[in-house]
């Protein structure tokens, strides 16, 4: 009934369609999928949901990387356990949208993401975390307050993303998210984390700390310049909040400067 894999999507833009729901989620760097007539740009904090027989265009910078889960119709037998499953799960793909990840949904992804890559040939691991992902997503929309939503209240963190990606480089305050959403700074905040799952400011230290380790690992450029594009006060700023936050330091994310490293300790012993 799944199936699910780890891809990188082209930087050209292709179209398909095919007869079976698709779930697909930004695991790294940013994509773009045209379904049904409607776009959504996918990072580390969203997923689209593509029902089956919708053509759709996709593609990806650079840096993409998404995981992908198909739901087929056709593999549980009428009556079986599997198939009630699939009746639920379903449930999710009655029309093309789009959903922003909490915060606990995006750490639940990343860590499916790390096994899929760690164990590539464990087809039941990924048919497990992928059920366990899909379930999550319809709790979610079974639970989704009435009373705070989006399009009620005018606040879109899909907004909220952009304008921080456009100020990045430069200190970004609560007020100024709060001011792009025209609401009070008590008001966004309580809004933005009923929405959204984190705060403001956890929402913005994960889009630094996203832009960060896309930096290291897809330029050359120093550590101190990439401190100053992602809004870090400093290279040691950088270093602190990507070990506390991330459980790494930027020079583990500099595969070349490493091999470098060991290229010559090697050559010198």
């Amino acid at each position: 009934m799944l199936n699910a894999s780890l891809l990188k999507l082209p930087e050209a833009s292709h179209q398909h369609r095919h007869e079976y729901h698709q779930l697909v989620i930004g695991v790294r760097g940013h994509a773009e999928l045209c379904v049904d007539g409607h776009g959504a740009l996918l990072d580390t904090w969203s997923a689209c949901l593509v029902p089956t027989d919708v053509r759709h265009d996709y593609r990806g910078d650079q840096q993409n990387h998404v995981l992908v889960i198909n739901l087929d119709p056709y593999m549980p037998a009428l009556g079986s356990p599997d198939h009630a499953d699939y009746d639920g799960l379903s449930a999710l793909f009655e029309r093309p949208r789009t959903m922003a990840l909490d915060n606990r949904l995006q750490g639940l992804v990343q860590f499916c993401a790390g096994e899929f890559d760690r164990c590539p040939d464990n087809e039941a691991l990924r048919r497990h975390l992928s059920a366990a992902i899909l379930h999550c997503l319809v709790d979610r929309v079974v639970d989704e307050a009435p009373a705070i939503t989006s399009s009620r209240t005018g606040l879109s963190p899909e907004t909220i993303r952009r304008y921080v990606m456009e100020n990045l480089h430069r200190k970004i305050t609560v007020q100024d998210m709060a001011n792009v959403a025209c609401l009070s700074v008590s008001r966004f905040h309580e809004i933005f984390r009923t929405l959204t799952g984190v705060s403001p400011h956890q929402f913005l230290l994960q889009i630094r700390l996203d832009q960060a380790i896309q930096l290291l690992g897809g330029t050359q450029l120093s550590v101190s310049e990439i401190s100053y594009r992602t809004g870090f006060s400093s290279q040691s700023a950088l270093t602190n909040a990507m070990r506390k936050h991330r459980g790494t330091v930027p020079s583990n994310l500099r595969p070349g400067l490493r091999a470098n490293h060991l290229l010559s300790r090697h050559s010198t012993g």
